[in-house]
């Protein structure tokens, strides 16, 4: 969705927007300054873990409980039953599920890693929750004006959904396709501090993270090559170190999606520093802050 100008998007009586951004960036707290009774706010990763993924969360953390015996007993005989308390402040059971590649634990738990198949899968059916959750954006929009009566509409989508698109600009991309033609495309761009404060927080606690299948296996190799480790097939991941590759990782992820976010920004929609993001305070904040993104592009078209 583009405008003519930023004036025009403030007059517009109805402002749909769409958040990207790599996970730390500011979207979630720029999608909280806005007044909870005139904007309706749609978490991606909310909707991915309590519609998408939930049976398979619930599924995993079940399997785990089974392997302890005094839990396993209260299961078997309903005498507790297990839920996840997921929220847009929390996502952690998703986190959880989608697991770290690598070496297990001699016990089996799931602190350490996955086998390449195990990791691959819970990855992929993220991929496939990710898609559906963008498509479910215009029929929430109709849904959060015609029942709840909210008039503005904000989609906080997940760090990882340029992984899931095609930014290039050659075929259309229907996810992308989707977004623009119900929603303004905001990406909010991080410059060199904001990658050292998210970097800084990724290795004080490693979180367990989407990569594309292409991408894995072309750092993989190079991974067991700078520790050492033996030249083996992709699919061989028992000797990696769970979160030593996620922190090992984590700068080659971020140099890899800046691009994939530019482009999709090129095309379909606007640019925002993180940094600028950081100072907004309310509401008004918001509007103008789009509102320049705007009127910038406008200029650099003319």
């Amino acid at each position: 969705m583009f405008y003519d100008s930023g004036d025009a998007f403030r007059r517009a009586e109805h402002k749909s927007i769409t958040l990207l951004g790599m996970s730390g960036v500011g979207k979630t707290m720029l999608a909280e300054r806005l007044p909870t009774d005139l904007w309706f706010h749609y978490s991606a990763d909310y909707r991915i873990g309590t519609k998408y993924l939930e049976e398979d969360i619930l599924d995993n953390i079940k399997r785990q409980a089974m392997q302890v015996p005094f839990l396993r007993n209260l299961l078997l005989s309903d005498s507790i039953y297990i839920c996840s308390n997921i929220t847009v402040q929390n996502l952690d059971p998703i986190s959880t599920f989608l697991g770290k590649i690598g070496r297990p634990t001699p016990d089996g738990m799931e602190e350490g890693g996955l086998s390449y198949a195990d990791f691959r899968e819970r990855q992929d059916l993220h991929e496939q929750g990710e898609i559906s959750s963008m498509h479910d954006v215009a029929r929430f929009m109709r849904k959060a004006l015609d029942i709840y009566g909210y008039p503005n509409f904000i989609n906080d989508a997940s760090g990882s959904i340029c992984e899931i698109v095609d930014p290039s600009g050659g075929q259309e991309d229907p996810v992308l396709h989707a977004l623009a033609e119900h929603t303004l495309l905001l990406y909010i761009r991080a410059g060199e501090a904001d990658y050292n404060r998210i970097q800084a927080a990724a290795m004080r606690n490693p979180k367990p993270l989407f990569y594309r299948d292409d991408f894995l296996r072309s750092v993989i190799p190079e991974y067991r090559k700078e520790r050492g480790l033996s030249a083996a097939p992709v699919e061989q991941v028992a000797d990696i170190d769970p979160d030593d590759f996620v922190k090992w990782v984590f700068p080659k992820l971020w140099q890899h999606r800046i691009p994939r976010y530019q482009a999709i920004a090129d095309r379909y929609g606007y640019v925002v520093e993180a940094a600028d993001v950081a100072g907004v305070r309310d509401h008004d904040d918001v509007i103008n802050l789009v509102a320049d993104a705007i009127d910038r592009r406008v200029r650099a078209a003319a």
